[in-house]
């Protein structure tokens, strides 16, 4: 028999206060069953899609906090259907499960707007915590955001690798950082998924004069032509259907401060030229509106995408191109800066032994021989990632983490012993 430990009873109680409606969809019944039963026990209002089509349809009247979904599904894919389902709800927290775990399949869950991933067959406790992790990162978001106000700058252990490392590329970057900040020069950010490109954005920012001043990141992939318009210039009343007030851009939120886009490889045409437009004059209508509004904002924007190939495709305008990258910072991966994997780990270690009431110190040195061996396509995120589910799986007396505990995909590129 199940027992509650004080701490998932105090878990229970503050969701109780604020309940988030979590969206499961997957075409296996058993699971759709267990994963329902276990998360209304945990406090969530739980909708449960048979299929991708009829998960779409509960998104479309519903308000939904939380989508879990399975990857591969006979009708549409989980992928796709994150991406419909962020045209609805942008904000939204997405977990994807699937029982074909492949390098390009969970970094396109990322991509598009998944804060992780899970592996079939999966544990109960390992699910849990990924979720516990995602909707606490949405509440510190919550708490350090309003939706006419500034968004604090985020002070997690992680951001430590963006004033000290032992990597001469970091070093390089962050030398270009310091160099750069205290301008109001647009800067464009390039590097490949989970490198740490909005914590490039936020240091910038925070070594800027503009550091007292508002702090907005959007990600242009979640959201569709129209969303994306209307949350970068806002729109005026009765501009489209259901614009039943006026509403404020990002643009105007940043003003005085910082204005981050990432993935701006995924910005349609239309919006393209307005953006240049702002760049070029600093001054926009809102959707539907005829009056001119004119902002003080510094545009930093990122992308993992071939801009150049995008321009080449007639996908991306190239005097954009030219506008954003007046100053550009190249992230390396993980892989190619190694050393900073124990710094980052430690780092780790001292945020989740906190999260979770552990006090695990260290990592042996066959796990951290493995963990500098492996390819990480998923760079700091996906080492954030691992790190926590290993303090969550260890024992609850454990202090250190051991080879044993790693991913198997991590533990099967491990160096063989001598």
């Amino acid at each position: 028999m199940e027992t509650t430990s004080p701490a998932r009873s105090a878990d229970r109680a503050k969701g109780a206060e604020n309940t988030r409606t979590l969206l499961i969809a997957d075409d296996e019944a058993n699971i759709r069953r267990v994963l329902e039963a276990i998360f209304k026990k945990d406090g969530y209002n739980v909708l449960v899609g048979e299929n991708g089509l009829h998960a779409l349809e509960l998104a479309a009247n519903n308000k939904i906090d939380v989508l879990i979904t399975d990857l591969i599904m006979p009708d549409m894919n989980g992928v796709e259907l994150l991406q419909k389902v962020k045209e609805r709800h942008p904000d939204l927290i997405a977990i994807m499960i699937t029982a074909y775990a492949t390098i390009k399949t969970c970094v396109d869950a990322m991509r598009y707007g998944a804060a992780d991933y899970i592996t079939k067959p999966f544990d109960m406790n390992e699910i849990r915590a990924v979720l516990k992790r995602a909707v606490a990162k949405a509440e510190e978001a919550e708490e350090t955001s309003t939706p006419s106000g500034p968004v604090a700058p985020r002070k997690k252990a992680a951001a430590s690798f963006m004033t000290n490392s032992d990597s001469p590329a970091m070093r390089e970057t962050l030398g270009m950082v310091a160099r750069v900040a205290p301008s109001r020069t647009t800067v464009l950010i390039r590097g490949e998924s989970g490198t740490g490109k909005e914590l490039v954005a936020r240091a910038l920012h925070q070594q800027s004069d503009r550091a007292d001043g508002p702090f907005i990141a959007v990600s242009c992939a979640a959201l569709s032509e129209t969303l994306l318009e209307s949350e970068l210039f806002g729109h005026d009343k009765n501009a489209f259907t259901g614009a039943v007030t006026e509403k404020k851009g990002r643009f105007e939120l940043a003003h005085g401060g910082t204005l981050f886009l990432d993935e701006i490889g995924d910005i349609p045409a239309p919006v393209q030229i307005k953006l240049l437009r702002v760049l070029q004059q600093r001054e926009f209508e809102r959707v539907g509106g005829t009056k001119t509004i004119k902002i003080d904002v510094r545009l930093v924007a990122a992308t993992n995408a071939d801009l150049e190939q995008l321009i080449k495709e007639s996908k991306f305008r190239e005097d954009l191109y030219y506008r954003l990258q007046v100053i550009q910072i190249m992230l390396p991966p993980l892989r190619e800066r190694t050393e900073d994997i124990p710094l980052l780990v430690e780092d780790f270690l001292h945020r989740f032994n906190q999260e979770n009431g552990r006090n695990v110190t260290r990592i042996t040195p066959d796990a951290m021989s493995a963990m500098e061996s492996y390819y990480w396509p998923g760079n700091v995120r996906e080492l954030e990632n691992v790190v926590e589910r290993c303090v969550v799986m260890s024992s609850p007396d454990a202090t250190s983490i051991g080879f044993d505990l790693l991913p198997s995909m991590i533990r099967d590129r491990a160096p063989l012993a001598l």
